[in-house]
């Protein structure tokens, strides 16, 4: 898990090919376990569940805190509570990933003022089952900053793609809305850790295959920078005619941890 590094110009910032699965709005955050003022009180913000892990953006932009990213190998004790009083909520631990801007081990608390923290928990038990699937590592990998600026993220990484993940369909009846446009950014940095499509798969990069577990085969050198700008482009079969390619990289680098918690004079 890393802090302060899953947020950009007043938005999420995802890595390439990572896609959200379910967005809610009106979350709030407890931690226990960690004495720096960064996971001290309550924080309100937002709750993502994308392909690789959750993302925690918060709405207070004086809190220390702005955004917490909870890749699914750093999850452990994960439990989905129903009080006879009070509302349903999320409850688990989370370990630091190396050079995330903390250490050690933190436990969390989780609660959907609007509800659906059920559905929300299971969903992602699910997605986290299939992500460990393809591979675990018994310490989060070091936290790598992005090697390039970030950019808005195509069409695709706002929502799961209808036929859902080898069978599984994320519940989005249960939360019907997508981020707000223009509110999802993208690196061009791949997820260091395994998703449900396994490492650095996401919408746009998860293999091709003909017959059932087998891949294509190795397009041949002279295609590759056409396969690169295919995969990065969308295509809508409803309107054959257009075709979405990312805009240039010229957005500003996300803002630094130092930056991020700097007090304004």
């Amino acid at each position: 898990m890393s802090l302060n590094t899953a947020h950009a110009n007043g938005g999420v910032l995802i890595h390439s090919g990572e896609c959200i699965l379910l967005f809610c709005d009106n979350v709030t955050m407890e931690f226990a376990g960690q004495s720096g003022p960064e996971f001290k009180g309550t924080k309100h913000g937002r709750l993502y569940l994308t392909t690789h892990r959750m993302i925690f953006n918060n709405k207070e932009p004086r809190d220390v805190m702005q955004s917490f990213s909870f890749p699914f190998i750093t999850l452990s004790d994960v439990e989905l509570e129903q009080p006879v009083f009070g509302a349903n909520y999320i409850k688990g631990k989370v370990r630091a990933q190396p050079n995330g801007n903390w250490i050690g081990e933190s436990k969390f608390k989780l609660m959907f003022k609007s509800g659906g923290a059920i559905d929300f928990g299971q969903a992602m038990l699910k997605a986290a089952h299939m992500a460990q699937r393809n591979g675990t590592n018994d310490a989060p990998p070091p936290y790598m900053p992005p090697q390039g600026p970030w950019y808005q993220a195509p069409p695709p990484a706002y929502a799961p793609p209808p036929t859902g993940y080898y069978g599984w369909v994320p519940p989005t009846q249960a939360f019907p809305n997508a981020p707000p446009q223009n509110s999802v950014f993208m690196t061009n940095s791949p997820p260091p850790y395994p998703g449900i499509g396994g490492y650095n798969n996401g919408y746009a990069n998860a293999p091709q295959t003909g017959a059932v577990g087998f891949a294509q085969p190795t397009p041949a050198p002279q295609d590759a920078k056409a396969a690169e700008a295919a995969q990065s482009a969308y295509y809508d079969p409803n309107r054959p005619q257009m075709a979405y390619v990312p805009p240039p990289a010229y957005y500003e680098n996300p803002p630094s941890y130092q930056n991020a918690t700097k007090k304004e004079q």
